[in-house]
Order: C-alpha cells, then structure tokens, then sequence
C-alpha cells in the first residue's frame, strides 16, 4: 500500500480534486490504461499546439504544475501525467527502478495520447523519469527540461535522517522537515507546505535510492535539454548535476542556483522561454 491508511488516502485525495477544481484553464480528465493500471492525465491547450508532457516529484501530482500549466497552454498542448506510484490518481503500481518498466509504461501513456515524440519537463522524481524515457527513447522525446532532477548527481542520505529526526514532534516537526528536505517554508509559501504536510502523513513515498544514469546513457541525450539545479539541495548533488550534464549531454544548458534548496519556484517563464527557443 502506498498510503498508510484508507481514510488518509481518501483525504489526501478529496485535497487533491479540490485543487484541479481550481485548475486555470479549460481541461480533459483522461484515464489512460497502460500495463501498470489506470493513470490519470489532464490535458489542455491548443488542440493544434505543439504536445509537451509534465512528470512531477515524488510526494507530488499534477497539482504541482498549478502555477506553470496556464502560461505553458498558451503555447502548448499541455499533459500533466499523475505518476503511478504517487499520491495522485493513478495506479498505485512501483515497478522497479533500474527497469525499462517505466519506460514501456509511458511508451503505453503516449501512444494511447497519440503523440509519437513530445518536449517533457520533469522535476526531481519526474526528472530522473524523464530521463529515463529520453536515454532510451531519444527519439520520442523533442526537448528536456529538468528541474532538481534525480539519477545524475548523488543522492544524499542526511535528507532521510533529517526527515526521521522530526518525524516524534507531531505537525510542527512535519512543516520542519519539509523545510530541511525540500526547502519549503511554511511561513512563506502555507498552501504548499500546508499540502506536503497532509501527503507525508498519510502517504508512504518511495525509500529506495534512484538509479544514477551513467555516462553513455547521458550522451543519448542528443535532445536540446535544460538543467536548473539548487546549489542548496538537500536530496541530490546538484553541483555533481550540473557538471556531469555539462560534461556528457552535447547539447544541455544548466543553470545552477546557489542559494535555492531542492524546491526550486519561479521557473515558469524561463522553462517558457527554452521550450519555444
């Protein structure tokens, strides 16, 4: 199971449709079956406008492209994918991580969505996913934009110890380790961490170490690709990121933020900018 308990599912869930209620602009609510079960994409946009697909982070559902997808579906037709596995409304399937199981599942998602190659944004989880699908489908995928992705600089293990060390104090250790581990002030941003804190207290997200994706795999990346990493991340070596894809994807722009933590907001316009380049 990947929530706890049913009543937190249920509740994490309810949270969940009241946010795609507030979904700024017209869209589709589409089951597509895939040979991992169901999963949910909401797809808006131009009919006629170039497809772009959005994987989110772990913890995480299309409810994290809710300040980005209105100015993107002005200019693309926009498919925020729920990943299975995660507290959205997709399967709750978890195939293996070093598989080509994910991949064969998205090579199900788009084709029943019709779309033979599309740019993908992805962050942190949906960023290792992304590349994932780019290393082995280089041809399906027309651009990449990354934000905090996993699989290309170290993973860390003082996340975890921090995210244990507040776990005995109740909610206000909850809103504690989500500014340690993800950089989210409740102070600043209390919609957001006000959402983290209900999932992580219900849901039981993955434990188990990202795949790192090795040189040859990253020199398949022949696809234009944008790379914003926080020089501040508690999860991932963003600075073993940046000069690992320097190194091996031949056409990767990174942009390293040296005081911004896993979390990495504002990123709309120049995601925007990259993808209509």
């Amino acid at each position: 199971m990947i929530f706890k308990t049913d009543e937190g599912r249920r509740e994490i869930l309810r949270r969940y449709q009241e946010t795609l209620a507030q979904w700024p602009v017209p869209a589709e609510h589409l089951r597509v079956p895939s040979g991992e079960g169901d999963t949910f994409v909401l797809r808006c946009g131009p009919g006629d406008a170039p497809p772009l697909v959005l994987f989110h982070g772990s913890g995480s559902n299309a409810a994290m492209w809710l300040g980005d997808v209105a100015a993107w579906a002005r200019h693309f037709r926009v498919h925020a994918v729920d990943l299975i596995g995660e507290p959205g409304l997709s399967a709750p399937s978890r195939p293996p991580l070093d598989s080509a199981a994910h991949a064969r599942w998205l090579d199900d998602v788009l084709d029943h969505l019709g779309l033979d190659r599309a740019a993908i944004v992805g962050a942190s989880l949906g960023g290792w996913l992304a590349l994932d699908y780019a290393t082995r489908r280089p041809d399906r995928v027309t651009k990449l934009a990354l934000l905090c992705p996993g699989g290309v600089g170290r993973q860390k293990a003082g996340f975890l110890v921090k995210a244990l060390f507040y776990q005995p104090f109740g909610r206000w250790g909850t809103y504690r380790s989500i500014k340690a581990v993800a950089g989210v002030d409740a102070r600043l941003t209390p919609e957001v961490a006000d959402y983290l804190a209900l999932t992580f207290t219900h849901f039981r997200p993955r434990r188990d170490r990202l795949p790192v994706f090795p040189d040859e795999a990253l020199r398949r990346l022949t696809m234009p690709v944008l790379a914003i990493v926080g020089g501040r991340d508690a999860i991932f070596d963003s600075h073993a990121t940046a000069e690992r894809l320097r190194r091996t994807a031949p056409r990767a722009d990174v942009v390293l933020l040296p005081d911004v933590a896993h979390s990495i907001p504002g990123q709309t316009q120049p995601v925007l900018d990259f993808l209509r380049r």
